[in-house]
C-alpha cells in the first residue's frame, strides 16, 4: 500500500502543477491571448501562432529549451536546437531569401523616390536607440532593441544574435513581431492625425511599366553597391536579393517556388517556435522587458510619423503629386503596411488606389532596416 501511495505521489509531483510559478501561469495566459489574436483576429498568424505556441510550451515544460551545457546527459531540449539557428543568424537570413522570392521590386524601380520614404521611416530605429540608452541599456543592447522601430522581426533577431544580446532576444523578437501584427491598429490613427482630408484624397499617377531587364539587374546592382559600401549587410541584403533574382530571372522556377513556399514556411515554423520559447517567465517578466515593449511602440509610432511627415514634404515639393499616406509604408512590415496605406486612403476616397505606390516605400523599408542593422554591426566592429 505504501508503495502505491509513494508511486502516485511521485506521479502527481511530476506534473507541471507542482513546478510552475505564478510567472509561468501569467505567460501561459499571454500565450493564449496571442493565440486568440492570431486565430480569431488574423493578426499576422503565420508568425504569431508559432511564437505563441513556443511561449506556451516553454512555460509549461521549461526543459524544452534546456541547453547542452545544463543538460545532465549532454542532450539539449528540442527548441534549444531550433534556437541555435536563430543565434547563428541562419534563420533570419533564410527568411529574407523567402521574402525576396515573393517580392516585386517593380514599384520601387518605377519610382526611385520611394527609397527616400523608406529611409525616412527608419528614423524610428534611431529614436529607439537613443531612448534605450536613456533608459540605461548599454550601446549594443540599445542597437539590438532599436531595430523594433523598423517593424522587422528577422532583422531584430539577426542583429541581437550578432551583437551577443541573446538574453534580450526573446523580448525584442516578440515585441517586433507583435508590432508587425498590430500595424492595422497602430498606424491609422497616426496617419490621420498628421494628414488632412484633402491630402488623403490625393490620387497618384499610374506607375511606368518596368522592364524584365530592369527587374533582373536591380537585385544584382543593389547587392554589389550596398555590400561594397557596407559589407556587414551582405547576409541579409544578399539573401533578400538572391531570392528576388530567383523570381525575376525566370529560369529557376523550382528554386523560386521552394524559397517562397516550402522553405519559407519551414523556417517560419522553426523560427517562430524557438523565438516564443525564449520567453520563459524568468527571462520575460522583468523591468527590461517592459522597457523594450514601450520603446518598441514609441519607435514604431515615430517611424510611421516620420514616413508620413516626409511624405507631406514630398507632396509639397512635387506640388501635390505624392499622397503622404504612402510614407507610413516605409516600415518593413511587408505587405501589411502598404495595405494600411491603401485602406486609409480608400476611407477618404473609395476610388483612390495607393497600394502599388505604397509598395515602393514598403520594400525600400526592408532594405533600409537591413542597412541600419549593418551600420550598427560596422560601428561595433562585428562581421
Amino acid at each position: 500500500m505504501d508503495y502505491i501511495v509513494s508511486t502516485l505521489s511521485n506521479l502527481i509531483h511530476q506534473t507541471a502543477f507542482f513546478n510552475l510559478t505564478w510567472g509561468n501561469y501569467l505567460m501561459i495566459l499571454v500565450a493564449c491571448v496571442f493565440l486568440y489574436l492570431a486565430i480569431a483576429k488574423g493578426f499576422e498568424p503565420l508568425l504569431l501562432l508559432p511564437i505563441a505556441f513556443g511561449m506556451l510550451l516553454v512555460n509549461i515544460y521549461p526543459d524544452i529549451m534546456l541547453s547542452i551545457e545544463d543538460s545532465p546527459n549532454g542532450t539539449g531540449g528540442l527548441l534549444y536546437y531550433f534556437y541555435l539557428l536563430d543565434e547563428w543568424a541562419i534563420l533570419p537570413s533564410l527568411i529574407f531569401m523567402g521574402v525576396g522570392a515573393m517580392t516585386d521590386f517593380g514599384p520601387l524601380i518605377a519610382n526611385p523616390k520611394s527609397f527616400l520614404l523608406g529611409a525616412a521611416a527608419q528614423f524610428g530605429i534611431f529614436a529607439a536607440y537613443f531612448g534605450a540608452i536613456a533608459l540605461g541599456f548599454n550601446d549594443k543592447a540599445a542597437a539590438a532593441i532599436s531595430i523594433i522601430g523598423g517593424a522587422d522581426g528577422p532583422t531584430s533577431i539577426f542583429l541581437a544574435g550578432k551583437l551577443g544580446q541573446t538574453a534580450l532576444l526573446g523580448p525584442i523578437a516578440v515585441a517586433a513581431y507583435s508590432y508587425m501584427s498590430l500595424v492595422p491598429i497602430i498606424q491609422p490613427p497616426i496617419m490621420k492625425l498628421l494628414t488632412s482630408e484633402k491630402e488623403r484624397k490625393i490620387k497618384m499617377g499610374q506607375l511606368r511599366p518596368v522592364s524584365k531587364l530592369e527587374k533582373i539587374l536591380f537585385p544584382i546592382i543593389v547587392t554589389i553597391v550596398v555590400s561594397l559600401i557596407l559589407p556587414t549587410t551582405a547576409p541579409l541584403v544578399g539573401m533578400l536579393m538572391l531570392g528576388n533574382l530567383f523570381k525575376e530571372s525566370g529560369v529557376v522556377r523550382q528554386l523560386t517556388d521552394t524559397a517562397s513556399n516550402a522553405l519559407m514556411y519551414i523556417v517560419v515554423i522553426v523560427l517562430g517556435t524557438s523565438v516564443g520559447a525564449t520567453t520563459s517567465a524568468e527571462a520575460f517578466l522583468n523591468a527590461d522587458t517592459l522597457k523594450i515593449v514601450a520603446l518598441g511602440l514609441i519607435a514604431f509610432a515615430f517611424g510611421t510619423a516620420a514616413g508620413v511627415l516626409f511624405g507631406k514634404l514630398m507632396c509639397v515639393v512635387t506640388k501635390g503629386a505624392v499622397n503622404p499616406l504612402i510614407g507610413s509604408a516605409g516600415v518593413s512590415a511587408v505587405p501589411m503596411a502598404a495595405r494600411v496605406s491603401q485602406k486609409v486612403g480608400a476611407e477618404s476616397d473609395p476610388t483612390n488606389f495607393l497600394l502599388m505606390h505604397a509598395m515602393g516605400p514598403n520594400v525600400a523599408g526592408v532594405i533600409g532596416t537591413a542597412v541600419a542593422a549593418g551600420t550598427f554591426m560596422a560601428v561595433f566592429g562585428i562581421f
